[in-house]
């Protein structure tokens, strides 16, 4: 009995701090209501797009960033057409739990972007980001045209040979489709200060990346 309760308290704390612990069952069928992002937010607007885990902790990573415009939760690099947040989770889709990042290339760079991204997660761990973990949260970093892509190649090789030792696991992929996430996903972290993932491990992570890179933040983030 003493073992059975154990498992129901380890796995009840599991689903408290996991970014697949939080779902909301109104918006479960919003997957008929969701349209592809593709449109930049303003007329000098760029869109990249990143996967590294869960997508509440990306976004906020990103938003900080100056030169970022927003950041939009959704699903990107699997087969499956309008993937939902339950249909991805079971790891059947293909899809991974992405980041659009519009942003000012004025102000910012894809270069930068992907400095950013790198330095926000830990890309040498396969199939997740602790404590979430499955192929929805893998690191993948997306590209658009072989300008992008020779970047995230060479930032990729520079790192594996000064830090990483080769053990780089992040996908360097082609963009073929992203679907935004269920509205409830979007700025999550900013909605639910509470929420015992965003307070344990998202804060954290934010508060990481905001540590090792103040210069590139945005005046309020700081």
């Amino acid at each position: 009995m003493k073992l059975y309760k154990s498992f129901i308290t380890i796995t009840f704390s599991f689903l408290l701090i996991s970014c697949f612990g939080f779902s909301n069952k109104k918006d479960k069928n919003s997957a008929n209501k969701k349209e592809i992002v593709k449109t930049p937010i303003s007329e000098n607007s760029k869109i990249a797009y990143f996967a590294s885990g869960c997508f509440w902790c990306v976004e906020a990573i990103f938003e900080s960033v100056e030169g970022v415009e927003e950041a939009v939760s959704g699903y990107a690099g699997g087969h499956t057409k309008n993937p939902t947040y339950e249909s991805s989770n079971t790891g059947k889709t293909g899809h991974a739990e992405t980041v659009a990042v519009y942003y000012n290339p004025n102000k910012v760079s894809f270069k930068t972007l992907v400095t950013v991204y790198y330095a926000s997660h830990n890309p040498t761990t396969v199939n997740g980001q602790s404590p979430d973990f499955g192929s929805q949260y893998r690191s993948i970093a997306f590209y658009q045209n072989n300008e992008e892509k020779e970047i995230i190649e060479a930032k990729m090789e520079q790192l594996n040979e000064d830090i990483y030792n080769g053990k780089i696991a992040t996908e360097v992929k082609k963009l073929e489709k992203f679907y935004k996430a269920e509205e409830y996903h979007q700025d999550f972290e900013k909605n639910n200060p509470r929420n015992g993932y965003i307070q344990n491990v998202s804060v954290p992570r934010l508060n990481r990346f905001k540590k090792k890179f103040p210069q590139l933040l945005k005046s309020e983030s700081h």
